[in-house]
């Protein structure tokens, strides 16, 4: 029976994408490289480190890696201190009360830098209900590569068959693949140049999930 829901961050629980597109532009007019849409949707689910370890390789930039991905985080911090539309995702948080209510493990498995998890989590009051945070940081390749979701999993002490992994982007359905976990696809308004196809299901909205059918799965 599924007990445990690991949750990515961007996309799913809160809309964090925008800021992330519009501060990741900024930095790119910084830089002076044009980035295209096809490009930049390789991106989505990918760890600030690993975006710009190809954006150096692409575009030849000698910056250092590290301050690349400082000036973005800077950039992206006072996006996310200043835009009061920043909201959670419909739905999603009345299904992570209603799951940790019926005693589901709930993680976090996320590519963001663990100061934007922090910062979500402290804004929408959500450390109560999550047993454990792991953040792309902390792996050296990001989706869809799965190794933060065999991670998720071993920290869970449950078996592969008793999770489930709620994912939004390519990367993070394909990483939920590779460590042979369910895999919920959140289509959502916000998806933009994703694919769903190899999702075991696919939902538009956080109303079409309740506990039974979470535990049947």
């Amino acid at each position: 029976m599924k007990n445990t829901v690991i949750f990515d961050m961007d996309g799913v629980i809160v809309d964090t994408e925008p800021l992330h597109t519009k501060a990741y532009y900024q930095h790119f007019a910084e830089l002076n490289i044009d980035v295209d849409a096809n490009l930049f949707s390789k991106f989505i689910g990918k760890s600030t480190r690993n975006v710009y370890q190809i954006i150096k390789e692409i575009f030849g930039i000698e910056t250092d890696l590290e301050e690349l991905i400082q000036r973005k985080r800077s950039i992206f911090y006072d996006f996310f201190d200043t835009d009061p539309a920043l909201r959670l995702l419909d739905g999603v948080e009345a299904l992570i009360y209603n799951l940790h209510s019926h005693n589901f493990q709930l993680m976090l498995a996320s590519s963001a830098a663990k100061s934007t998890i922090d910062r979500v989590f402290k804004r929408f009051n959500l450390f109560p209900f999550f047993s454990h945070l792991l953040s792309g940081e902390d792996f050296p390749e990001s989706k869809p590569n799965p190794a933060i979701f065999v991670e998720a999993q071993r920290l869970s002490g449950n078996d592969k068959s008793n999770c489930i992994i709620i994912e939004d982007s390519t990367n993070g359905i394909l990483a939920a693949r590779g460590a042979e976990i369910f895999c919920i696809g959140y289509q959502s308004v916000h998806s933009k140049n994703q694919h769903y196809e190899l999702a075991d299901l696919v939902i538009h909205h956080f109303d079409e999930l309740d506990v039974e059918k979470l535990k049947m799965l």
